[in-house]
């Protein structure tokens, strides 16, 4: 158990200094690859949707435990080369589920050319980000959408991979990665087929609504850091009570929300996707408008978070008798 609460404070410092360099595989893309093969195969050789929905099941199964056992084996053949190959593969696979850099980056990559007018250059960069239609955006509608994506990746992206790990530190044979790869599995299978459009309607549907499951408890530990660190924790709450239940989302909109109560702007409203208006419900009050202060404020409150959390499994570790 010691090794893997070092794992897991390696692994973080290695998210916020190196991230995921764009040239270096990623298990996401390995994971993405496979999603999209399986995909193919289910969707020619089953025709209605019960049948459909019995392969997003075993998709989903295939994807989420076959990730999971497979870092596991990577670590286990590293440890019998030797420990410290067995550290390094383990510490690096863990990393790469954070995504803290990234967001950082993405959103960065987007704030830059809009502060010197380039609307044009921040509207490309920002459509590989999300799904919504960026060339008509205005400067305002892109600062929207990027504290909207940096809110809601906060969570899936960065808090629920480390709650996960954290949960794994307590698991001596499973350790932090392997849950933590599950998690990322989860999470890409629901971003690559959890729609309720087609082709995706009911051969995605398992994977969103588990998704969904698993990202619920950290959501919602997530909100209550942030109410907490507000200061104001019963506002933050009601906000979130009153708006985010609003969200079609059971997660993104409660994630979104405590950003916005904590920030004092207001998130939602309408959004493109492929020339089709699509009315998301308002999240926040708009005290101030949102400016690129306020997402590196978002991006440091994601961090606050995520320190906190690992200071508290370390304490916890720290605590037990029989580490």
């Amino acid at each position: 158990m010691t090794n893997n609460i070092y794992i897991l404070i390696i692994a973080a410092f290695l998210d916020y200094l190196i991230g995921d360099p764009w040239d270096w595989p990623h298990p996401v893309q390995i994971m993405g690859w496979l999603i999209s093969r399986l995909t193919k195969f289910f969707l020619h050789l089953c025709q209605n949707s019960l049948t459909q929905r019995l392969a997003g099941i075993v998709l989903g199964i295939i994807l989420i435990i076959g990730s999971g056992l497979v870092g596991f084996l990577m670590i286990q053949i590293a440890r019998w080369v030797h420990p410290l190959l067995g550290i390094a593969i383990n510490s690096i696979l863990l990393a790469s589920c954070f995504a803290g850099r990234s967001l950082r980056v993405a959103a960065e990559a987007v704030l830059q050319p809009l502060t010197v007018g380039d609307l044009e250059k921040a509207r490309k960069i920002l459509s590989n980000y999300v799904g919504r239609d960026t060339q008509n955006l205005s400067q305002a509608e892109i600062l929207r959408a990027v504290l909207e994506t940096v809110a809601e990746n906060a969570t899936d992206g960065v808090m629920a991979p480390l709650f996960y790990a954290i949960v794994g530190v307590f698991i001596p044979v499973v350790g932090p990665t392997p849950l933590a790869l599950a998690y990322k599995a989860s999470s890409t299978l629901d971003s690559m087929v959890g729609y309720r459009e087609a082709p995706y309607t009911y051969l995605g549907w398992f994977c969103a609504r588990l998704e969904d499951c698993l990202t619920w408890l950290p959501c919602r530990l997530t909100v209550v850091t942030l109410a907490l660190l507000s200061g104001k924790p019963m506002h933050i709450w009601q906000i979130c009570r009153r708006d985010a239940i609003n969200d079609p989302s059971p997660n993104s909109g409660w994630s979104e929300c405590a950003y916005a109560a904590f920030l004092g702007v207001q998130m939602g409203g309408t959004n493109w996707y492929r020339g089709v208006a699509k009315s998301k419900p308002l999240l926040g009050d708009a005290i101030y408008a949102i400016t690129a202060t306020s997402i590196q404020n978002a991006l440091q409150l994601t961090r606050y978070c995520f320190l906190l959390w690992l200071g508290i499994a370390i304490a916890i570790f720290l605590m037990l008798p029989n580490r």
